[in-house]
């Protein structure tokens, strides 16, 4: 059976550890990242996150010491923050009914939907609904990254940092935010990566996945 083609361009992609910085990514392919991450789906659509997109060396220079001093924050073309709202509240929720009723038109039932989706919300723990927002941003992220190897664009998933210390470089919490992935978008700089020779290793299917019929 021959793979498709994403199952193709998935195993072309690893975790790149060395990236070129004279070969950025071009921007038409930064975009189409960044519109896969805008359509990608999230609980009852709300989307409670946002991305933010930085090309400025400066401000990349300061988050690298922060993120366990990995190269590629510097070395890649753009870095994407994935950053989760810090809380539901009220307005946030309200203003994803009004886009909804501005292009949808007046639907009373989607009026209970989210009205029914505050009264579980708004009374949790504000860290609760972080962790909550912050997994509707993994799902995204998952997509920026298929998206990055459809495309060819090389990429490196990032946990390791200081949300705290992005969060104030960005000025996060004062917007509500709080940094939660990173992905640096760049070129492989083939000759000096040592992680790409190796032979990609995954769980056999057998042992990941329980067919239930």
């Amino acid at each position: 059976m021959s793979q498709s083609s994403l199952i193709e361009k998935l195993n072309w992609r690893y975790a790149t550890k060395k990236m070129d910085p004279s070969k950025p990514v071009p921007q038409e392919k930064v975009d189409q990242i960044v519109e896969a991450i805008r359509m990608a789906p999230t609980s009852s659509g709300v989307q409670p996150f946002e991305v933010f997109v930085i090309t400025n060396a400066d401000v990349r220079a300061k988050i690298r010491p922060v993120a366990w001093d990995q190269a590629q924050i510097t070395d890649c073309s753009h870095l994407l923050v994935f950053a989760a709202w810090d809380n539901y509240t009220a307005d946030r929720i309200d203003s994803v009914t009004k886009q909804l009723t501005d292009e949808r038109g007046e639907l009373p039932l989607m009026q209970d939907y989210y009205a029914k989706l505050k009264s579980n919300y708004l009374p949790r723990e504000a860290e609760v609904n972080y962790q909550h927002a912050a997994r509707q941003a993994y799902i995204a992220f998952g997509f920026a990254l298929a998206a990055a190897a459809e495309l060819e664009v090389d990429s490196t998933p990032m946990e390791g940092f200081d949300p705290a210390q992005v969060d104030e470089i960005l000025g996060l919490r004062e917007r509500g935010l709080r940094s939660v992935l990173l992905l640096p978008l760049g070129t492989r700089q083939a000759d000096a990566d040592w992680l790409l020779p190796m032979k990609k290793v995954r769980k056999s299917k057998d042992a990941l996945v329980t067919e239930i019929a």
